[in-house]
């Protein structure tokens, strides 16, 4: 019975129409393209085949994932891999009813092959625009590993492009080395240039990334904010500022943040009075789909699907479209046949 009922519901959680807002396009090519850019570049001898590739996928820690993440970049050198593999990305978020997404690239990690943010941007977009009934925006990752006078280097060179569909910026990498607090000046001049705003903050540091990243950063939405947890002054905070938390429950579980969906705070984020979305971070380094998010929070938190709805409805809300498209997506969703 058990196992019917699973199938209901992931039956279910797959007809409905679906949007995210915490995707790295770069963390989620499908393994079948990533492994044709592998074989492009002769990285046969470290993965000879897609389940080898695939078993590179599992982490020690946090700094490990990070390790992993660059080594998989090495894979992408040219402007026309971005076009491909964003692409193969629409394709695969259109399969999985994912009507539309606010997605992270990360340009800074492709100077070393002499690529150019504008460049990046550009060659993404013509891939997005070769997939038809998806809607991605893009989110340009300025880094923290990199400091602050790179990531200000970044975003001027972003801000020549962001006719290229580029609605905010944030920063993520490696958040337990690199705080906030010094990319203040970079956050202000980007809402000068009309660019909303995120950052990773709470995942692989504790409160005080996520005070910082609200203070300093002043950030409409925080990336993960698992650990915001440890600290209620802050929830309380949260709540009444009404910042979106972009949780990534599975994503956590593989990189060790947290040690099960069972341990993740969601709930208690909801029942503060937290505005809370749910995505898949990097999902096809963490083997995840929305389907998968959505199925764990039903079996190992005990949601119902009028929550998970709800849920859906926040990412609508909380997204950077314009107050009429998103009444337009609201209204989409909500006419669908499997709502």
């Amino acid at each position: 019975m058990s196992g019917d009922l699973d199938s209901i519901e992931r039956s279910w959680l797959s007809r409905i129409p679906k949007v995210e807002l915490h995707l790295h396009l770069e963390g989620a090519i499908p393994l079948d393209a990533l492994f044709e850019l592998v074989r492009k570049y002769g990285g046969e001898k470290e993965v000879p085949d897609r389940a080898a590739l695939e078993a590179r996928f599992r982490y020690r820690d946090f700094p490990h994932f990070i390790e992993t993440w660059i080594w998989k970049n090495g894979f992408i050198r040219e402007y026309d891999d971005f076009r491909y593999l964003a692409e193969a990305v629409a394709n695969d978020l259109l399969g999985q009813n994912i009507l539309y997404v606010e997605a992270f690239f990360s340009p800074g990690d492709f100077a070393c092959h002499g690529l150019r943010p504008q460049g990046i941007a550009e060659a993404i977009r013509a891939g997005l625009n070769l997939v038809p009934g998806i809607r991605v925006a893009l989110v340009a990752d300025l880094i923290r590993d990199f400091g602050p006078e790179r990531a200000a280097r970044t975003l001027e060179e972003i801000a020549e492009v962001r006719d290229q569909g580029i609605v905010g910026i944030g920063i993520g990498g490696s958040e337990h080395d690199f705080p906030p607090e010094p990319f203040e000046e970079t956050y202000i001049r980007a809402r000068r240039f009309g660019f909303h705003t995120s950052a990773h903050a709470g995942e692989a540091a504790g409160p005080e990334s996520v005070w910082g990243a609200i203070r300093a950063l002043k950030v409409d939405r925080i990336g993960h904010g698992t650990r915001a947890a440890e600290d209620e002054s802050l929830l309380d905070h949260i709540a009444a500022a009404g910042t979106a938390i972009e949780a990534c429950p599975i994503s956590n579980v593989k990189t060790g943040i947290i040690p099960n969906v069972a341990s993740h705070p969601i709930r208690r984020f909801l029942d503060r009075g937290i505005t809370v979305t749910v995505n898949t971070d990097d999902p096809k380094m963490f083997g995840n789909s929305l389907v998968d998010e959505y199925r764990a929070l039903q079996t190992d938190i005990g949601f119902t699907r009028e929550e998970i709805r709800n849920l859906i409805l926040c990412a609508v809300r909380s997204s950077w479209l314009s107050g009429s498209d998103q009444l337009d997506l609201e209204k989409r969703i909500k006419a669908d046949p499997a709502w």
